[in-house]
C-alpha cells in the first residue's frame, strides 16, 4: 500500500468511527426516549441541534486552524474528545445531561472532516480526488451500519447505556494512531501552487467562495441533501420500530446493513465516475449529485409503502445507493475550486451550510412535523412526515445541483481571481 493509500485508510476509519458515534443515536431514539420520558421533538433534539449547532459552528474556526497548524494532530484531538464524550453519553441521567453530551461529541466531530479533506487534497492529484473522497466519504455509511448494528444489538442484550460506552471508548485508541503515523504533507504539492503567500481571513474565504455562483448553488443543493438524508437516517429505524414491529438487533441488522452497504457502494461508484466522466466535462461533478437528490425518489417512496419490512428494505436499497452519490463530487469541487491556502476553511464553510440545513433541521423536523402536524395519525404520523420532507428536498437540491453544474465551467476559469 503507497502512504497516500494509507493515510486515506486511516482517515476513512476515523469518519467511520464519526458516524458511529453520531448515529447511534437512530437507533436507540425509543429506549432513550422512554428512560428519560421525553417527546418526538426532544429528541429530535438530541438528534439534531444539540450536535449540529456546534459542529457547525465551531467547524469553520478549527478548518482556519487546519489551514495554520498541523493537521493530523488536530484530528487526533478531535477524535479522542468526540470518542469520550460518546462513552459519557451511557451516563445521562437526564435530558440536560444527554444534550450536554451530545454537544461535546459535536464539538469534537468538527475536528475531523476539513483537515481531512485538506489532507487528501494534498496526497491525491485532481484526477484522482473526487475517488479518495469518494472513499473518505464512503466513512459514512460503513460507520452507519456499524453504529445501527451494534447499538441495535447492544441495546438489546446490554441497555442502551453500554451501547454509548462500547462504541466510544475504542475512538481513544485510533486517536493515538492518528497522532503518530500520519505525516503533514507539503501543502499545494499536488498543484506546485504557491503556499506562503499571506493567510487569508475567514471573511476573505466566505467572499471568495460566495462570488462563484456554482459554490452558491452546491452549498444550497448539499444542505438540502444532506437535510433529506439526516432526516431519513435519524428517523426510519423508528419508522420500522413503530409501524412494522421490530426492534433491537433484527432492526439493527437489517436496517444497517441495507443503509451501510447501499450507501458505501453509492460513495466509491460516485468518486470513480464523477473522476472519469468528468475527465470530458467538469459539469458531470456536479451533474451526479443532482441525480443522487431527486433520483431516490421512486425507490424510497415505495419503500414507505410497502407492508412488509424485507420488501421495502429490497426495493428501497437501490434508492440508498442512489441517494450516497454526492459528497465526494462536490467536496471535490470545492477542494479544486479553492486556493490552496483556503482548503480547510473552504471545506469548513461547505460543511456549515450543510450542517446547518442539513444536520440541524433535518432530525429536528420530522420530530416536529410527529408532534404537531401529523400527530392525529397516531404510528403512522412518522410515515407522513419522512416522505413529506424526502419529496420536498429531493426535488429542490437537484434543481441548485444544476444550476451549479451550469456555473461551473466559468468558475474554475477564473481561478484564483477574486
Amino acid at each position: 500500500m503507497s502512504y497516500p493509500n494509507y493515510v486515506l485508510a486511516i482517515l476513512f476509519v476515523a469518519y467511520v468511527f464519526n458516524f458511529v458515534d453520531r448515529q447511534i443515536i437512530s437507533i436507540l431514539l425509543g429506549p432513550i426516549k422512554r428512560d428519560l420520558g421525553v417527546s418526538d421533538s426532544m429528541m429530535g433534539f438530541l438528534a439534531g441541534p444539540a450536535f449540529a449547532i456546534f459542529y457547525a459552528t465551531l467547524g469553520i474556526p478549527i478548518a482556519r486552524l487546519g489551514d495554520l497548524w498541523v493537521r493530523r494532530t488536530i484530528i487526533a484531538i478531535g477524535l479522542a474528545l468526540w470518542s469520550g464524550m460518546t462513552a459519557v453519553s451511557g451516563l445521562a441521567q437526564n435530558f440536560t445531561q444527554m444534550a450536554l453530551a451530545r454537544i461535546g461529541v459535536g464539538v469534537g466531530e468538527a475536528a475531523l472532516s476539513p483537515p481531512a479533506h485538506s489532507l487528501l487534497a494534498d496526497y491525491f492529484p485532481v484526477e484522482k480526488r473526487a475517488t479518495a473522497l469518494g472513499v473518505y466519504a464512503m466513512g459514512i455509511h460503513i460507520g452507519i451500519l456499524f453504529g445501527v448494528l451494534a447499538g441495535g444489538w447492544l441495546e438489546e442484550y446490554w441497555g442502551w447505556r453500554r451501547a454509548f460506552m462500547v462504541v466510544g471508548l475504542p475512538g481513544l485508541v485510533l486517536a493515538l494512531l492518528v497522532r503518530f503515523t500520519v505525516r503533514e504533507p507539503v501543502r499545494g504539492a499536488q498543484e506546485l501552487r504557491p503556499t506562503d503567500e499571506a493567510m487569508p481571513t475567514v471573511m476573505e474565504v466566505v467572499r471568495f467562495l460566495a462570488a462563484r455562483r456554482s459554490f452558491r448553488h452546491l452549498s444550497l443543493g448539499i444542505g438540502l441533501t444532506a437535510f433529506a438524508g439526516y432526516a431519513f437516517a435519524t428517523w426510519a429505524p423508528e419508522f420500522l420500530r413503530r409501524v412494522h414491529g421490530i426492534s433491537g438487533g433484527e432492526l439493527g441488522t437489517k436496517y444497517g446493513l441495507a443503509l451501510g452497504v447501499g450507501g458505501a457502494i453509492g460513495s466509491v461508484l460516485a468518486g470513480v465516475i464523477a473522476d472519469r466522466l468528468g475527465r470530458r466535462d467538469v459539469r458531470w461533478w456536479l451533474w451526479l449529485p443532482a441525480i443522487a437528490g431527486a433520483g431516490p425518489l421512486p425507490f424510497t417512496l415505495s419503500f414507505f409503502a410497502s407492508s412488509n419490512v424485507d420488501a421495502a428494505l429490497a426495493i428501497g436499497f437501490p434508492g440508498l445507493i442512489i441517494a450516497a452519490m454526492y459528497q465526494g463530487p462536490v467536496f471535490a469541487t470545492v477542494q479544486t475550486l479553492s486556493p490552496v491556502r483556503m482548503r480547510a476553511v473552504a471545506s469548513g464553510v461547505l460543511m456549515f451550510v450543510t450542517n446547518i440545513i442539513g444536520l440541524a433541521l433535518g432530525p429536528q423536523s420530522i420530530g416536529w412535523l410527529n408532534d404537531y402536524v401529523f400527530y392525529a395519525q397516531g404510528t403512522e404520523a412518522i410515515r407522513y412526515s419522512l416522505v413529506s420532507v424526502l419529496l420536498v428536498m429531493g426535488i429542490w437540491s437537484s434543481i441548485h445541483f444544476l444550476l451549479a453544474a451550469r456555473a461551473l465551467p466559468g468558475d474554475l476559469a477564473r481561478g484564483d481571481r477574486a
